[in-house]
């Protein structure tokens, strides 16, 4: 594959960019809810390339992203992390959390709390924290979608998403925003209310386009050139590696894939190598352990090396994340929300 050109970001690099700087003293802090975030347009062009210009910034080593800290009780009943990063473009540092309750229960039952904090590095000033559920709905398909553009080979033309949750239902959308060549959108999912939703935000985005749900997961691995696996934990679907058709990619984000697809590929690529042996545990081997990875992302979106060596290469891609998409993503939600007067003023160090 062939370099890309940055994309470009109004008033990202400059010290007086709109929308990120107020006229306040350094007490007041900007609080977006989660209704404030759920106002704002974005396109999805707009999510892939803020995401993207991540990528790169953090590829040519002008920003920060240290490995998450993790903490979950014995039991596994919850899960919570932390991450800080900074943006060398933006200029800005930021603190996210997560934290996720219940996981020994249903989805109806859980609780799952995230936010992010961010400051601007140049005034040393608070731009806003906020709520990051839409943020990280948006951020991990399009990673997935930038994950499928690196890997996938030159004539794919069959995606298939298993999973109807948060990550699948705008995953089909964000493939057809990197891969418009896709001709057929395959989903296998069990929910009605997922599955209208994956209906739903693909009219809303792409109208016209049809959607086959599948019942043989087996067969539809065996057509797709790329899957992206989005379920939940509880999900018994699990495509293995004898499945994928030759040139095929499979991008992990949370279930659905087994271990053999990771451990039989012909090429590994993460995110971030670090962090898929930190959260990607459950696909280690009998003996614990993962494969080394071949490539992480930031360096093929960078054009220093390639993802797809070779046509036939089934490729495994793991989307974990990292804190520097966010930060990026959720300093371009705070510009349009600083543009439109959204989010409460709070004083917090007053």
């Amino acid at each position: 594959m062939t370099a890309r050109s940055p994309p470009a970001f109004p008033d990202a690099a400059s010290p007086n960019r709109k929308g990120t700087r107020v006229d306040r003293d350094d007490t007041t802090l900007r609080v977006l809810s989660t209704s404030d975030l759920a106002g704002l347009d974005i396109t999805l062009a707009d999510v892939v390339d803020t995401v993207e210009q991540a990528y790169r910034t953090l590829a040519a080593g002008r920003s920060d992203n240290p490995r998450k800290l993790t903490v979950q009780p014995a039991d596994g009943h919850s899960v919570s992390y932390a991450m800080l990063g900074r943006d060398g473009v933006r200029n800005v540092v930021a603190f996210k959390t997560s934290y996720k309750h219940g996981l020994d229960k249903g989805r109806d039952e859980q609780h799952y709390y995230t936010t992010l904090t961010v400051y601007d590095d140049v005034t040393g000033l608070p731009v806003a924290m906020m709520d990051c559920s839409r943020i990280g709905s948006l951020r991990t398909p399009a990673v997935s979608a930038l994950l499928a553009r690196e890997c996938a080979s030159p004539d794919a033309a069959t995606a298939l998403v298993i999973g109807t949750g948060t990550q699948g239902r705008l995953a089909l959308p964000f493939l057809l925003t990197t891969l418009p060549g896709l001709k057929r959108l395959l989903l296998s999912g069990t929910h009605p209310d997922g599955i209208a939703a994956v209906r739903q935000e693909l009219e809303r985005h792409f109208p016209g386009r049809e959607l086959e749900l599948v019942t043989d997961l087996k067969a539809a691995a065996r057509d797709a050139d790329v899957i992206v696996a989005t379920a939940g934990g509880h999900t018994p679907a699990a495509v293995e590696a004898d499945w994928l058709k030759p040139g095929a990619t499979a991008i992990l984000v949370g279930h659905g894939l087994a271990p053999s697809t990771l451990h039989r590929a012909d090429r590994v690529i993460a995110t971030s190598e670090a962090q898929m042996r930190v959260t990607g545990t459950d696909m280690a081997d009998a003996d614990g352990t993962l494969p080394a990875v071949d490539l992480e992302l930031p360096a093929a979106i960078s054009g220093a090396s390639n993802a797809r060596t070779a046509p036939d290469q089934r490729i495994f891609a793991y989307n974990s994340g990292l804190v520097v998409t966010d930060i990026a993503l959720g300093h371009r939600f705070a510009q349009l929300a600083a543009d439109q007067g959204l989010g409460t003023e709070v004083d917090l160090w007053r």
